[in-house]
């Protein structure tokens, strides 16, 4: 598998910490953790705001049973509730390490990691059920550190990072009734992934994509440099890159795993690699097609380490953490200017063509980070593309219209988009 390097691409650090501008925008505490003996304490994970504009999240200590534990919602305005503090049945779960996903019935679903681990759904009003707890090696996984994804069947998907036959982790489905399935077992031969700390993401295509901490079929490693890999709703694993681990190359991608781009394409970090050892930012095309994006460490307070994923921004660019790193080496905050790869159909394909009074109105999904220009010429096999004037837009990758002016009072035409990257 070729390994492309890129490394022309523009980082801008926003310091975390110390010397940031205080009076630029307003803080506000909402709630702080621990304020009575029964609350919950150390919220690990992000929260999801549910359909009925609360947010929900989970904190991994504090609770009124024997600290393991809660699940919360607060308003946006402040009013916080305790829902569910875990430890209060003998086969109740402990410890949510992950945050909490609402499934399309209004619930909301997550994972506890202590006692081998469970699955649980509560309501927004509290109602809690524990759906199924992992029994570990040999034929169920052990310890979900990740949160789970709903699929497009309506299941939930998730990982364990142990357990399975042979004992490197699992990818199980589960129902919102609680019928589990182990689909795959990490470690089945030599450079199988292990340890897949992170959870999954279902790709446009319908298979779920993730990554292991572990395994892989570089030496370079104690343990393996990591993977990534494919699997669809049926069990079917295919290992797409395994890291290098070297100057050249990141290792051990951690926590949160895999984002899809708006080109199709899957973005994410290693922890460590790269020229300097800091970690890396990597894309991946669902067939396997690998690129590094950028090392960390390659600039002056430059972050390093980053333990958690991307997310894209409505801008096109990608926006994420590291741990250690910046001016004052308390970490950073950055964004990832990425050419992005053009998507299959429909993308860049004109998809809309209309009248507005004497204008001509097109209109096309587009690329984030592209710049889009309407051309016309009066024959189809002959003459110069000419370009429509006041027609030449940067796109942030949605869908885009674009306008000739007087277009329908003028004599036929025929149009294209030139785009550059």
């Amino acid at each position: 598998m070729k390994i492309l390097h890129i490394p022309l691409v523009v980082v801008l650090v926003v310091l975390a910490g110390r010397g940031f501008n205080a009076n630029a925008l307003t803080v506000t505490n909402l709630h702080s953790f621990g304020s009575s003996p029964t609350d919950g304490q150390l919220p690990w994970a992000g929260l999801v705001q549910g359909s009925d504009g609360n947010f929900y999240g989970t904190t991994e200590g504090g609770g009124t049973t024997n600290n393991n534990g809660t699940v919360f919602r607060i308003s946006p305005s402040g009013t916080y509730t305790n829902l569910y503090s875990f430890g209060t049945s003998p086969k109740d779960g402990a410890i949510p390490n992950a945050g909490l996903v609402q499934g399309s019935d209004g619930n909301f679903y997550g994972t506890t990691v202590i006692g081998g681990g469970t699955v649980f759904r509560i309501s927004p009003s509290g109602t809690y059920t524990s759906l199924y707890s992992f029994a570990g090696y040999p034929t169920d996984g052990q310890y979900p550190e990740a949160g789970l994804v709903q699929g497009s069947d309506g299941n939930f998907y998730g990982t364990t990072e142990g357990g399975g036959t042979y004992s490197g982790g699992t990818v199980f489905r589960i129902s919102p009734s609680g019928s589990e399935t182990n689909l795959y077992s990490f470690g089945s031969y030599p450079t199988d992934g292990v340890a897949p700390f992170a959870g999954l993401v279902q790709g446009s295509d319908g298979n779920f994509y993730g990554t292991t901490y572990l395994g892989g079929s570089s030496a370079n490693c104690d343990g393996g440099c990591g993977t990534v890999f494919r699997i669809n709703s049926s069990g079917t694993e295919t290992t797409l890159y395994s890291f290098v681990g070297s100057s050249t190359d990141g290792e051990n991608p951690y926590h949160d795993g895999l984002v899809q781009g708006s080109d199709g394409s899957f973005y994410g970090t290693t922890k460590y690699g790269g020229a300097n050892s800091l970690g890396t930012v990597f894309r991946i095309t669902p067939s396997g097609s690998y690129t590094n994006l950028y090392f960390f460490g390659s600039q002056p307070n430059d972050g390093g380490d980053p333990q958690a994923g991307l997310v894209q921004g409505s801008d096109g660019n990608f926006y994420g953490t590291t741990q250690i790193g910046g001016t004052y080496s308390g970490g950073t905050v950055f964004k990832l200017i990425v050419p992005l790869k053009s998507p299959p159909y429909p993308i860049n394909q004109i998809t809309s063509v209309h009248r507005t009074a004497t204008n001509v109105v097109f209109a096309m999904p587009s690329i984030a980070g592209e710049t889009y220009q309407l051309q016309y010429r009066s024959s189809m096999t002959s003459g110069i593309w000419s370009n429509v004037p006041v027609s030449v837009t940067n796109s942030i990758g949605a869908l885009l219209t674009l306008t000739n002016f007087g277009g329908a009072s003028q004599p036929q035409g025929f149009y294209r988009f030139d785009i550059t990257p």
